[in-house]
């Protein structure tokens, strides 16, 4: 029984990794393929010029400067919403506290759509013109939101006599917030940034409404989609990829360095 269950564990693994896995080798390899449609087959050569057309294409390249400006901003502006809302919600309790709760997950619950023309309209009604700013501002009403739950989830194993132990030792509250509290939220509040910066990057519905003028790596493929996508998204998706796996790579190196920094047990 053991054997069996263990053979479908194996299975139901490579299942799982070639489910993850073999779109991401299909994209990459049609940005080799020496074709005018991003496919690998039919093969039709060894090719490195869609990272030259890539290289080229400002229009895509101005996209993806945007993509990552609008990301950087909505970390700047969720993550410390996010966590504020997080601190004030398990400081409270009740009523008030469920209410507040619902009112900072509803906006993960509506349709991207909704609230990119609501944040168009609302803006629009105060002469705000629509733009990267107002990407930014519909983005980070949604995104906060994971950053808070993350922050709350890392709440919970909080223990509270040390902020009172801090305060009764002479400790004012905006020290406590900075040696005691914040130093238990960092790895929530790493966890958030990361959320919050991919979830900004692959955004559609709400940028798509409160661009303006200015693309988007979501909104740039789409547009190319009606009139006819080339391997030059594909060379792009390889670079990032391979910028991914280079920084897991590099924090998995960090990590055992810091574990043989760890001093062994004394028995």
């Amino acid at each position: 029984m053991n054997q069996k269950s263990d053979w479908l564990f194996r299975l139901y693994l490579a299942i799982f990794l070639a489910y993850m896995l073999l779109p991401l080798v299909v994209m990459g390899g049609a940005a080799f393929n020496d074709s005018r449609f991003p496919s690998v087959y039919p093969w039709a050569g060894f090719t490195l010029n869609w990272f030259v057309e890539l290289w080229n294409d400002t229009r895509l390249l101005n996209s993806f400067k945007n993509t990552v400006l609008v990301a950087l901003a909505v970390v700047a502006v969720s993550v410390p919403i996010g966590t504020a809302a997080a601190i004030l919600i398990n400081s409270l309790g009740g009523v008030v506290r469920s209410a507040l709760y619902g009112l900072m997950v509803a906006p993960i619950l509506t349709p991207g759509a909704v609230i990119g023309i609501s944040t168009l309209l609302f803006w629009n009604s105060l002469s705000v013109p629509p733009g990267l700013h107002l990407a930014v501002l519909g983005q980070v009403s949604y995104i906060a939101a994971f950053v808070m739950l993350l922050v709350l989830a890392r709440l919970q194993s909080f223990d509270r006599s040390l902020e009172e132990a801090a305060l009764d030792l002479g400790a004012s509250h905006a020290m406590v917030l900075r040696r005691v509290l914040l130093p238990h939220l960092y790895p929530a509040l790493g966890a958030g940034a990361v959320i919050a910066f991919f979830q900004s990057v692959e955004n559609f519905n709400v940028t798509l409404f409160t661009r303006g003028p200015y693309d988007t790596m979501t909104v740039y493929v789409f547009s190319k989609v009606r009139s006819g996508i080339t391997p030059t998204i594909n060379a792009l998706a390889v670079m990032l990829i391979a910028v991914t796996l280079a920084g897991a790579f590099a924090m998995e190196l960090r990590r055992r360095h810091l574990l043989k920094k760890v001093p062994a047990p004394v028995v």
